[in-house]
Order: C-alpha cells, then sequence, then structure tokens
C-alpha cells in the first residue's frame, strides 16, 4: 500500500468526506486529486472504503482508520518532539518591508506572549509564499494579496495599504495627475519588477485611464525604489505604510483614486496553537496601525 494514499485516507476519514479533508490538509492539495488517489488505494486493496453519498464508512474502511489512526494521528506530537521545542517554534516568510518595520515589534510581542518562543524566517512574496506553504516549508506568510489564493489556502486581511508615487522634493511635482496628463510621459519610473503584485496593479490602473507609462529602472526592493528616487533617477511606485518614514529629500504624490493593495497572513490546513497566537497578535498589531 501507498503510505501516502493512506495517510489521504485518515484525513478523509476522520473529516467526513473529501472536501471537509481537502480544507483541514496540512498542505495544499486539491479534492480532485484526493479522490483519485483514494480510488486507487480502494483498487489495489479491492475493496470499497466508504460510501461517497451521505459519508460513511464501510466495515472495511473502519477496520483501516482503526489500524492507521493511531501513527497519522500522532504525527504532529512526534514532530515537535523531534524538533525539541514543542509548541514553540513558528516558521514564518514575509516580504523584506515587513521583515524591516512589523516583524520585529510583532516577534517581540509572541515572545512576551509565549515562553520560549522561537522561529525561522525566510523571504518571500505571495506566489512563493504559497509554494511554501505547499511545500510545508513554512507555516504562515505576510504578504500583500492581490491574487486569488491557491486552492486550500486561507487568508486574513490585515490592511489596505494605498499606492503613491515618490518624487524628489526639488521636481516641482505636486500631484500625480500633473505626470498623467502629459502626452508623452518622459519621466523614468522606477518599480518592483514587472511580476510585483504591486506593479501589476498599477499598471492595471493606468490601462484603465489610457495612460502609457512603463518602468524605466525594475530594483528588487521597496528600499531601493525610495533609493533611486532620493538619488533623482525618477518617480518611483511605493505602498504607503504606516510609521514608515521617508528620506527628507522624497515627497510623496498620492493615488486617491487607485484601489490599494490587501495585505495580510495565508496559511494552509489548521493553524497550530501557537499560529492562532501568531495571527490574533498581528492582528492586534494591525488594528493599532490603523489608528
Amino acid at each position: 500500500m501507498n503510505v501516502h494514499h493512506l495517510e489521504l485516507f485518515y484525513h478523509v476519514a476522520r473529516n467526513g468526506g473529501v472536501s471537509a479533508a481537502a480544507r483541514a490538509m496540512p498542505y495544499g492539495i486539491q479534492q480532485p486529486a484526493i479522490s483519485s488517489q483514494i480510488l486507487q488505494l480502494e483498487d489495489t486493496l479491492g475493496v470499497t472504503l466508504y460510501q461517497r453519498r451521505p459519508f460513511q464508512l464501510t466495515k472495511e474502511g473502519q477496520m483501516l482508520f482503526d489500524f492507521i489512526a493511531p501513527f497519522f494521528s500522532g504525527m504532529s506530537e512526534m514532530a515537535d518532539r523531534l524538533r525539541g521545542g514543542g509548541e514553540s517554534r513558528l516558521r514564518i516568510a514575509a516580504a523584506e518591508v515587513v521583515q524591516r518595520d512589523y516583524l520585529p515589534e510583532l516577534l517581540a510581542r509572541m515572545r512576551r506572549r509565549v515562553k520560549g518562543f522561537h522561529f525561522t524566517l525566510t523571504h518571500g512574496r505571495q506566489h512563493e509564499i504559497e509554494a511554501m506553504l505547499a511545500a510545508q516549508e513554512i507555516d504562515v506568510g505576510l504578504s500583500t494579496l492581490m491574487d486569488r489564493t491557491a486552492a486550500n489556502m486561507e487568508a486574513r486581511e490585515l490592511l489596505r495599504l494605498p499606492m503613491v508615487l515618490l518624487v524628489p522634493k526639488q521636481s516641482g511635482l505636486t500631484k500625480a495627475a500633473q505626470i498623467f496628463e502629459k502626452d508623452r510621459i518622459d519621466l523614468p519610473l522606477v518599480t518592483l519588477d514587472s511580476k510585483d503584485v504591486l506593479s501589476r496593479s498599477f499598471q492595471a490602473a493606468l490601462r484603465q485611464r489610457g495612460v502609457d507609462w512603463l518602468p524605466s529602472l525594475e530594483v528588487g526592493s521597496l528600499d531601493l525604489v525610495v533609493r533611486y528616487v532620493a538619488e533623482g533617477f525618477g518617480a518611483g511606485l511605493a505602498l504607503r505604510h504606516p510609521r514608515v518614514e521617508l528620506p527628507a529629500g522624497v515627497k510623496v504624490l498620492p493615488l486617491d483614486d487607485f484601489p490599494p493593495l490587501s495585505f495580510g497572513v495565508m496559511w494552509t490546513g489548521r493553524l497550530s496553537p501557537l499560529g492562532e497566537a501568531f495571527l490574533a497578535e498581528a492582528t492586534a498589531l494591525a488594528s493599532e496601525l490603523k489608528e
């Protein structure tokens, strides 16, 4: 028997059906894939393990579940014991601006809340975080949320961040309309790479207005966007983050009629008590930032 097929059957039996199992799985997998692999398990065994509608284990399915349940139900506890940290270690992924401006305070709160709290941290944007969650490489991710989350991914919005343009103070520009009204915009645009959610959202909004303004400089972080603007290399696309101060030589042009970007927490399956605590602290911090 395929051990992965047995694991899927355990979750189906435990949750009372394929749909519920897909929502509760500790990693991302779609319902058709679960159903297909359960059918393979039944073919291998030569028996039907459960009735589909309404869901009910057959005699053979109950026997198999009773046999495998002690093993699979103890997996999380064994993983914690092997890590040596019990329920005190959280694996986090976040974008660089979050790591710099918000995570230190959030992690300090977690240390006060959870005795012995420790964590690992890696960089990622939405699609990268979703891939890491699906591979069970992280427990939670913090990211802008433009794209629809993948199947079995959960997300909670924490903040909505407005888009802004950054220009050198000496530029003489006072509003973004002065740029958009030009027949041909010759001011260089500094942005994150074209695949980034912020860049794609901005370009979509420009197209709706009939404005053509493609990036001249694509850089690797919002810090670099600010740096290049401060040095006079063009106008930069950024997000207005609470509590983030800009250099004295940079001016903000609001983009009030552009859609804000949603920022939030992502996870898959059921959050552990530690993950729930992290989500609660992140929500509380976000509420304070809105004030």
